[in-house]
């Protein structure tokens, strides 16, 4: 026999009540049904369910989201650089567990994720929200895993869109005034001609520049997660070779003097040069130099009755001088692939979906020489005599 359904009284009326085995052979029951055909149709779906082993037991689904959490964040931290961990454990603790730690996940319902999902979006990123959501998501995922429901509430949910900051590119003589204002022109020039991320450069060892073939391999990152320096592989996991003009070498010589071929290139060898903080940083004290003289000479300038652009130096982070290397190679006739491989990108595909825009004059050179080809084999005969 698959089960019963009987019949019973409430405050509310007649209710149904569904008994049945589960595939383990103990029984249950589910009640409050308002019709018998509702119960009928659930008592038939179990049995499917069960023939075809796709049987949930309710059971399992009454576990919490906080639950499930800490095994999920445990798999992640084992998988994760640190600095990737870190803002996803901090949205688990400040946007998922105070709203969905408590929630059976069998009573999660899509339209819930998709309520919280739009009342969290007013007033943070979209980057905040996606970050949030994805959380529950992976944990909702476990849950599915684990046989505890039969769907994840949380897919389809819709999530506001990441709007593309725009980037900043510095010319050549914006990168020379920018390295003169600074209290580390070397590293300034350096992060602007190689494109090497911030943990990239400050966490190159001396043994990591070869001065004859002036390659420098990127094996190391270090990246600060709160007040640790955390030091592991690149952002792609891969070392890479990177070239660097002739021009560096004198300083990048400099910087090695004195060190044993263990000790960092950049700062005192021994400790890792923190990044600049956003507002108050020696960066950001080099950006408003530049920018004050720029004004000075303006307002110099129109003493005298000339024309003068103005302010022109833009707001920038450490992280827009790697966008600047990428323009100026680009500038100088690098390819695409040889762009890839000295940022260190995944794929060329990457590459051009980050920098397609500074590949515009490449598409105008391509149709000049189509042009030049096509004419001197007077292709276009065949439209006169067609």
């Amino acid at each position: 026999m698959a089960g019963s359904i009987t019949a019973y009284s409430t405050a509310a009326g007649k209710r149904y009540r569904v008994r049945y085995r589960k595939p383990d052979k103990s029984q249950t029951d589910k009640r409050g049904f308002r019709t018998k055909k509702e119960a009928e149709l659930f008592l038939a779906s179990v049995t499917v369910s069960k023939a075809t082993g796709d049987y949930i037991d309710p059971a399992l689904g009454r576990v919490t989201v906080e639950g499930i959490a800490p095994g999920w964040l445990a798999g992640k931290k084992a998988s994760l650089k640190p600095s990737t961990y870190a803002p996803m454990h901090s949205a688990w603790q400040k946007h998922v567990r105070p709203t969905w730690g408590s929630r059976e996940v069998s009573r999660i319902t899509p339209s819930e994720i998709q309520q919280w999902v739009s009342e969290l979006a007013v007033g943070r990123s979209a980057t905040t929200v996606k970050r949030a959501h994805g959380v529950l998501s992976g944990i909702l995922d476990t849950a599915v895993l684990d046989r505890r429901i039969n769907r994840n509430p949380a897919k389809g949910t819709s999530t506001p869109r990441k709007k593309s900051k725009a980037r900043v590119y510095l010319a050549h003589e914006q990168v020379r005034d920018f390295a003169a204002a600074s209290a580390h022109p070397d590293l300034v020039l350096f992060l602007a001609y190689t494109g090497l991320r911030w943990g990239e450069a400050t966490g190159l060892r001396v043994r990591s520049i070869d001065f004859v073939r002036r390659r420098v391999t990127v094996s190391e990152n270090a990246v600060l997660v709160g007040s640790t320096v955390h030091v592991g592989t690149p952002k792609t996991h891969e070392a890479r070779s990177v070239p660097f003009p002739k021009f560096l070498r004198p300083a990048l010589t400099k910087l090695a003097e004195g060190k044993r071929p263990d000790q960092l290139l950049f700062g005192n060898g021994d400790h890792h040069l923190r990044a600049p903080k956003s507002k108050t940083g020696w960066f950001q004290s080099a950006v408003a130099r530049v920018q004050a003289a720029e004004q000075h000479a303006a307002d110099k300038a129109r003493e005298r009755g000339k024309k003068h652009p103005g302010v022109t130096f833009p707001r920038i982070t450490p992280h827009d001088l790697r966008h600047t290397a990428a323009s100026l190679a680009i500038s100088s006739g690098a390819n695409v692939k040889a762009v890839q491989r000295m940022l260190g990108h995944a794929s060329a595909a990457m590459t051009l979906d980050t920098y397609a825009d500074l590949f515009d004059d490449d598409l105008d050179m391509v149709a000049a020489r189509l042009d030049k080809k096509a004419v001197a084999a007077d292709v276009a005969k065949v439209w006169r005599t067609a």
